[in-house]
């Protein structure tokens, strides 16, 4: 359980974030025995449980880190309150006396946060104040009196189909059924600098303390090797606030969890509480933090010091930033090997932050159940190692791609400009590349599976993914057109890596006689001569070459001499200006030997290297993406 133990020294590195929300859509790194929850009411008491106002939580600060036990943290159901923080069924005595349909589990809250508050030596002021406030027995009245709950002519909590959909009380812009709302506690005590319950670090020492107190039975932790109190169960939410799979369950003493192996729950497996809260609270954290995510799949890379490292799932766009994707040069644009360039100082950047023997771990999370999690994926590298692997990736597998783009608001209106990079495409993009975006996401997940070992191991790109891009992009008409320059740079990216000794280069090789790869070359020459005809007569349609592109992947000579045929039309109309285009064309006839040259076999992927890299040639020096800038309308209110 190496992974356990490397997420609990990163816990123990970074103690300067535990609690820091830095943005409430992201999960906060938490105090030991933490969770979080999203509040929508929040109710202001004094020292003596006096109430004093409330407040409909806005979305953007629900998040609330609250105390929680073992069996609230993974509850789905049930009697198993949180001690201070929880929804009106728990916090509410009046809960069914005004309307509440589920059972009320007032009693239990009540009697656990007051053995916490009358009988521990860990209590502590602001939990004393709400056990004050909640022995009184009216929450719900108090919340009806301030117009926050609503109810209807008989004095019960109405529903929201009985609201008129003209006049939707605050209440219902957050939930459904008001009786499922969250309560959190701010205390206002004279002297004291911090009031909210949910930020204050000596009630998160005062329950860490009282919680661990309560517990006595001790083993043997498989993790520190010393014997502590170990857990009884183990952490939920890895991935979202909805997530209910596990890593480690190991307490099913009426299911067939461990029968037949063990007697005890602790012979299956023996972690401290300590241990598996940090351990799955940084995990967490790191998820929501730096992980890719895809469903229930996720990818999470990151060092035991704490530093900060590029993803590996990330393409060369993300890793270099905006800002570093825009030229100095007067034209705005970029040469391959200044991009490149940058892209390898960047990672040395990460390196030299690093330092050469930083542990960095790479893990892949997936679940075939909502109970049950599985590590997918698992490699222990030094920083040094990680890196290298990573600039290998992106330098092998690198093309230029202009797919990605950013978006300006201009107005009622959204531009998006379109940004050259190049590096290896994402493994999200490949996938999508070979399948279509509207493929099913296991498959997507199955995808991405199998090309983290590329980046991360070395492994060579699966053949079969390969070919599968290389067919979507020879389907030119197939495909819209932002998508077509989408797969047909990813294809060629993926096609020089799965061919690496080949040496392929981005840019045209003017001397390579390979057969596929000079009909690559032809094709492009056709389609662009067409293309330029076709636009000085205004006419705007798919050319020759790129209806019969599929076709002449297929059957290159044959259909060659269709595409060279059409041709004829489209030199007259240009006259003299399209000579020095049809003396390439010419030349690479040329270099033919005469048996590839009207041989009709199948082409390989190769052929596509030959005309990405030819038309890039025959492109305008100021002319940078393929992509043309595009304005999308927006909503206004």
């Amino acid at each position: 359980m190496s992974w356990m133990h490397r997420l609990y020294e990163t816990y123990n590195n970074c103690q300067s974030m535990v609690g820091t929300i830095e943005d409430d859509r992201k999960v906060p790194l938490l105090p030991i025995c933490h969770t979080t929850q999203k509040a929508q009411i929040e109710i202001v008491i004094d020292r003596e449980g006096n109430f004093l106002r409330v407040r409909i939580v806005p979305k953007e600060q629900a998040r609330t880190i609250i105390p929680c036990t073992e069996a609230s943290g993974g509850r789905t159901s049930g009697e198993a309150p949180h001690p201070l923080c929880d929804k009106l069924q728990y916090v509410a005595a009046d809960y069914n006396k005004y309307g509440g349909e589920k059972e009320s589990y007032f009693k239990k809250y009540q009697s656990e946060l007051k053995k916490w508050c009358e009988e521990s030596d860990f209590k502590h002021p602001k939990a004393i104040a709400v056990f004050k406030y909640i022995s009184k027995e009216k929450v719900i009245k108090d919340l009806m009196n301030n117009k926050i709950l609503i109810t209807g002519s008989d004095g019960r909590l109405i529903e929201k189909t009985k609201i008129k959909s003209e006049d939707i009380p605050e209440i219902f812009q957050l939930l459904n059924d008001q009786s499922e709302a969250f309560i959190r506690w701010e205390i206002e005590i004279s002297g004291k600098v911090c009031s909210k319950a949910w930020e204050d670090v000596t009630l998160w020492d005062c329950w860490a303390k009282y919680y661990s107190s309560i517990k006595k039975d001790k083993a043997l932790c498989y993790i520190t090797g010393k014997e502590e109190i170990f857990a009884d169960q183990h952490p939920a939410k890895l991935r979202n606030d909805g997530d209910k799979a596990k890593l480690i369950s190991s307490n099913d003493t009426s299911g067939f969890t461990f029968r037949g192996r063990f007697t005890e729950v602790n012979q299956a497996c023996v972690v401290s509480y300590d241990v598996t809260q940090k351990a799955h609270s940084v995990l967490r954290w790191l998820i929501g933090r730096q992980g890719y995510r895809n469903g229930d799949q996720a990818i999470v890379a990151w060092a035991v010091s704490g530093a900060q490292i590029p993803k590996p799932v990330d393409d060369a766009f993300t890793i270099l930033g905006e800002e570093n994707l825009t030229s100095d040069d007067p034209a705005g644009v970029f040469t391959s090997q200044q991009l490149a360039l940058k892209l390898k100082m960047k990672i040395a950047g990460y390196k030299s932050v690093l330092g050469g023997t930083t542990g960095i771990v790479v893990m892949g999370l997936d679940s075939a159940t909502p109970g049950r999690m599985a590590i997918t994926y698992y490699r222990e590298l030094t920083g040094s190692d990680f890196l290298e692997r990573l600039d290998r990736w992106h330098g092998s597998c690198a093309w230029m791609h202009d797919y990605r783009f950013i978006e300006e608001a201009q107005e009622k209106k959204v531009k998006r400009k379109y940004l050259r990079f190049v590096g290896a495409p994402a493994p999200k993009d490949i996938a999508e590349a070979a399948y279509g975006v509207k493929a099913d996401d296991k498959l997507k997940k199955a995808t991405i599976e199998r090309i983290l070992p590329c980046i991360i191991d070395g492994r060579q790109i699966p053949r079969d993914i390969v070919e599968s891009v290389v067919r979507r992009a020879s389907n030119r008409m197939g495909l819209e057109n932002w998508e077509w320059n989408k797969v047909l740079s990813i294809a060629c990216a993926l096609y020089r890596k799965l061919k690496e000794k080949e040496g392929y280069s981005m840019a045209l090789e003017e001397g390579r006689k390979t057969r596929d790869y000079l009909y690559g070359r032809l094709l492009a020459l056709a389609d662009s001569l067409e293309r330029w005809a076709l636009s000085k007569a205004g006419e705007d349609r798919q050319t020759n070459a790129a209806r019969l592109m599929q076709r002449f992947s297929e059957y290159p000579y044959s259909t060659w001499k269709i595409i060279e045929l059409s041709l004829a039309p489209y030199k007259a109309r240009l006259g003299a200006q399209s000579q020095k285009r049809q003396g390439i064309i010419t030349q690479v006839t040329a270099m033919f030997e005469h048996d590839d040259y009207t041989s009709d076999k199948r082409l390989s992927g190769e052929f596509l290297l030959g005309y990405h890299c030819q038309r890039e040639a025959l492109k305008p020096k100021d002319e940078n993406n393929t992509n043309e800038s595009e304005s999308v309308t927006i909503e206004t209110e």
